[in-house]
């Protein structure tokens, strides 16, 4: 138990301190795509598909896309409260919100399908609201130092460790809730907001609701495959899904800054 523990840890410890890091480099937009990768999923399924059967898995898989439809929201709050509030009481308030938005999608009717189409409906409001918020890419200059940072990420892995691992003992519904609770994006918020400020957070964290997508193709790959597939099968086609998700999110937010920038430059 403390060996995949350890490894949850390490995993979300360094994505964390990663994107962080990134953000100084390649801006929030970039870098809420990368926060958008299965930092939490891929650990989590990974031991799941070992150790569960095919039928905890694929439940598990449902709910997490349920709580998927949460996290959004847990954003949009974010995205709209972290400028006036503290990072601790936007990112409280948060989830607050995801409380009650998590425990209302679990009783979307159907599987895949229903889910898939809350996530996008809610994500074209998120988009929405962005355009409204007139969201700019900010200066990055980062404000705190290493070792506020890597306290945050290993407090990070802490939390995403002890959640996945203990929450696979409790049934596949609450696994899969626990899954797709913010945990990762919670901290990377933290993080950005203290060493960079309110609107690099805020940018990153929005950029982060398009992120998600890769979590979306993880999801469904590993719903459809399981029971189909070998289990490390299945893991390694999820995991594929969701880095070439990432990889076309990627390019495409280049395509759009290059043209943003000749726009402006003309």
């Amino acid at each position: 138990m403390l060996q995949p523990m350890l490894f949850k840890l390490l995993a979300t410890a360094g994505i964390v301190i990663l994107v962080a890091l990134a953000v100084a480099r390649v801006g929030p937009r970039l870098g809420g795509i990368l926060a958008g990768t299965p930092v939490i999923l891929g650990p989590g399924y990974f031991f799941m598909l070992r150790e569960q059967p095919p039928a905890f898995v694929q439940e598990a898989v449902l709910s997490t896309l349920h709580a998927l439809v949460a996290t959004l929201v847990f954003t949009v709050c974010f995205v709209i409260t972290a400028e006036r509030l503290s990072a601790l009481r936007s990112l409280g308030l948060s989830c607050l919100v995801w409380l009650p938005a998590a425990l209302l999608a679990l009783q979307l009717p159907g599987g895949l399908a229903w889910a898939l189409g809350a996530y996008l409906a809610v994500l074209i409001v998120a988009e929405g609201i962005n355009r409204w918020l007139r969201l700019r890419q900010p200066v990055v200059v980062a404000s705190s130092g290493w070792l506020g940072l890597l306290l945050r990420g290993l407090l990070a892995g802490g939390v995403v460790s002890l959640a996945t691992t203990l929450g696979a003992r409790a049934g596949p519904e609450f696994s899969g809730v626990i899954m797709g609770f913010p945990a990762g994006i919670l901290t990377i918020a933290w993080a950005l907001h203290e060493r960079y400020g309110a609107s690099v957070a805020r940018m990153t964290v929005s950029m982060t609701q398009r992120g998600m997508l890769s979590l979306l193709a993880f999801c469904t790959v590993s719903y459809l495959g399981v029971g189909q597939l070998p289990g490390m099968l299945v893991f390694l086609l999820s995991l594929a899904a969701s880095m070439l998700t990432s990889a076309l999110l990627f390019m495409f937010s280049l395509w759009r800054a290059r043209r943003l920038f000749a726009r402006e430059a003309a």
